[in-house]
């Protein structure tokens, strides 16, 4: 599995997306690649080192402006995240880190990328939506049906599982106010498996 947030401590968060960004720059450095990301949010209340999950991916804050804010991003994560596909224009899912006594709206959630999925189909049933999604082995193993996945960076409910692939409903308001409205068959989306599947995976790897 994937881990490891880009220079950010062990921050918190509850998949629960509270502003679509919009990358406004992308750019090469020396080590890395930066891209600036506008936002709603109030940048002022935003401190430099400040940890932020983008499409479920936690990331560490280095420069910012009137509107917007910058993050560098490592090989290492653009090669295993939907990151290395962002471009100039594109939407992101955004969430600060949770503060004690926060609201728990979502699950526990990292910001530790586990895998790449892919989505297979997307159904409307109602005014919600059917999303199929294929996780790569072995990550499939840690999804169950009822239990909660973080997928680009939005908390959700596992409806069921069949082999690698793995149905969620969205609802109309989350379709609505994260970037999962705006996805196509075929697009990769990031993974993160519920915390208690993650140490029940490293409990057996140890045992």
């Amino acid at each position: 599995m994937f881990s490891g947030p880009e220079g950010a401590s062990a921050e918190m968060f509850t998949g629960i997306v509270t502003d679509i960004g919009r990358v406004r720059d992308v750019r090469e450095t020396e080590r890395d690649r930066r891209y600036e990301i506008q936002t709603a949010w109030d940048v002022s209340g935003i401190d430099l080192g400040a940890s932020i999950s983008h499409a479920g991916c936690c990331l560490t804050v280095t420069e910012k402006g009137a509107d917007w804010f910058a993050v560098e991003v490592s090989n290492e994560t653009l090669s295993k995240t939907t990151l290395g596909g962002w471009k100039a224009g594109d939407g992101i899912n955004l969430e600060r880190a949770a503060k004690l006594g926060d609201e728990m709206g979502g699950h526990v959630v990292s910001g530790h990328v586990d895998g790449l999925g892919r989505v297979v189909s997307i159904t409307p049933e109602g005014g919600s939506h059917r999303v199929e999604v294929e996780a790569p082995a072995p990550l499939h193993r840690y999804i169950a049906a009822k239990g909660s996945i973080t997928v680009d960076g939005v908390s959700l409910t596992v409806n069921s599982v069949e082999g690698r692939v793995f149905s969620l409903n969205i609802i109309p308001h989350t379709w609505d106010v994260t970037t999962l409205g705006r996805l196509k068959v075929g697009d990769p989306v990031n993974l993160e498996i519920d915390m208690l599947a993650r140490y029940l995976a490293r409990w057996q790897e140890t045992a």
